[in-house]
């Protein structure tokens, strides 16, 4: 199959909090404007900033983590989905070679990989022709990174720009504009990152970026200095016949999936998405996914949906197979306390409380084992668990550097339940999974 003529490229910065989502929401916006078709791309393990990229892009965004899994899924990843596209976008996690160990699995690794060239995003309201010696280390620290280009962030006047440029320049890197500072661009943070799609304006503050962008940054160079050639993959040899029924919870207070899960359970199944807010019968089904969310800002409603909580007690008790995940186990403790207090009842499947009350973070990457099963995973949530349920001694948890962590894994019959958004995007993965759950 002939290589296709495409545009690719990864969005990074020096350090996080420089403006990465912002400059990337904007630019797939401009280029949607354009009537491109983008497909969006984030390095790590985040599940918000792809529901952005899915709501402005048109298209699944999909992770690109070198640490959940390999290179050979990173690439097939990247190859099935930006040959079908006009653009490419890549955003970044964190700085550009911040990794697990070292730039083990960051997002250097990843352009590195998938030989994409690299826009830094620098945050410049605090400086001016000091980001030279910035650009020129970022540009020579690692000359098989191709750093394509720069664009400012925060920036105060075109005077400012002047000095930003001259320094950019100097350190041999393309300019390719910048983001003025707009107060319009404001987006206020949640605990776990920004605002799902939707909410506070979202929209209109991206529309606001992309026409920003179109008037301060050379949107046609950019094109220019990232064409790519992309090998389209051959079709594998998959068998395509549906093995099981799977109802995957899907509404505002449970929404954080992985798109290459979702793609291999519409391999291996029949999916069909169902709310535990508004539905009060379950799909019929022999897996139950209850994924991650913000159930702890729905709890009132999800409490007093006494039908649905009895539904999904009883499906466990019948010994159907259920993964829930961070906000599906929350669902399946007695009660979800908020930060105000306040306690809602949820399924009572398990004996615990999930309290946000003196909210503490819980962040990595998990490496799980059990007597037959090795999957990865990231663990990321602010609550604490409450009392009695005993967790199984089956599993132990490991962080990207190989120590021990507590992360209990929750088992009833055929349920299984922990504070980990399982990456299993690899079919033999999910096969794993669905084994130990017994189907």
């Amino acid at each position: 199959m002939d290589k296709v003529d495409t545009n690719a490229f990864l969005i990074a910065a020096p350090k996080s909090n420089s403006g990465k989502t912002m400059i990337t929401l904007g630019l797939m916006q401009a280029l949607v404007n354009r009537g491109l078709k983008v497909q969006p791309f984030k390095c790590g393990p985040d599940y918000i900033d792809p529901m952005h990229h899915t709501k402005i892009a048109g298209q699944p965004s999909y992770n690109l983590d070198m640490w959940m899994t390999d290179e050979d899924h990173v690439q097939r990843i990247f190859a099935q989905h930006a040959a079908k596209a006009n653009v490419s976008i890549a955003e970044g996690v964190m700085g550009l070679f911040d990794g697990a160990q070292k730039d083990v699995g960051s997002s250097a690794a990843v352009a590195r990989l998938l030989d994409l060239p690299v826009i830094l995003v620098v945050d410049a309201s605090s400086t001016a022709y000091s980001v030279a010696p910035l650009l020129y280390g970022f540009k020579n620290f690692d000359k098989s990174i191709n750093l394509a280009g720069v664009i400012f962030n925060k920036v105060a006047s075109e005077s400012h720009f002047q000095f930003l440029k001259e320094a950019a320049i100097d350190a041999g890197v393309h300019v390719l504009g910048y983001m003025p500072r707009d107060q319009r661009l404001a987006i206020e943070s949640r605990h776990l990152g920004l605002h799902l799609p939707g909410e506070n304006q979202n929209r209109e503050i991206v529309n606001v970026a992309a026409e920003l962008l179109e008037n301060h940054v050379d949107i046609d160079l950019l094109l220019e200095i990232t064409q790519k050639e992309i090998q389209p993959l051959t079709n594998q040899n998959i068998d395509t016949k549906k093995q099981f029924k799977i109802a995957l919870a899907h509404d505002e207070a449970f929404n954080f999936s992985y798109q290459a899960n979702r793609d291999v359970l519409a391999e291996l199944g029949e999916v069909v998405e169902f709310s535990p807010l508004n539905d009060e019968e379950l799909p019929e089904a022999d897996l139950l996914w209850l994924p991650g969310g913000y159930p702890e800002l729905f709890a009132e409603q999800l409490g007093n949906n006494d039908k649905m909580k009895q539904a999904i007690a009883e499906y466990i008790e019948s010994g159907k197979a259920l993964i829930a995940e961070c906000g599906g186990m929350m669902y399946l403790g007695k009660n979800i306390i908020t930060k105000e207090g306040e306690t809602y009842s949820m399924t009572g499947v398990f004996d615990f409380d999930t309290s946000f009350e003196n909210m503490k973070l819980h962040l990595g990457y998990r490496d799980l084992k059990g007597k037959d099963i090795s999957i990865k995973g990231h663990e990321f949530h602010y609550s604490n668990l409450i009392g009695e349920e005993k967790a199984s001694a089956d599993y132990q948890a490991k962080t990207a550097r190989g120590r021990d962590v507590e992360m209990p894994i929750f088992r009833r019959k055929n349920c299984w339940a922990s504070y980990m958004h399982l990456y299993l995007g690899k079919r033999e993965k999910m096969l794993q999974m669905i084994k130990e759950l017994g189907l």
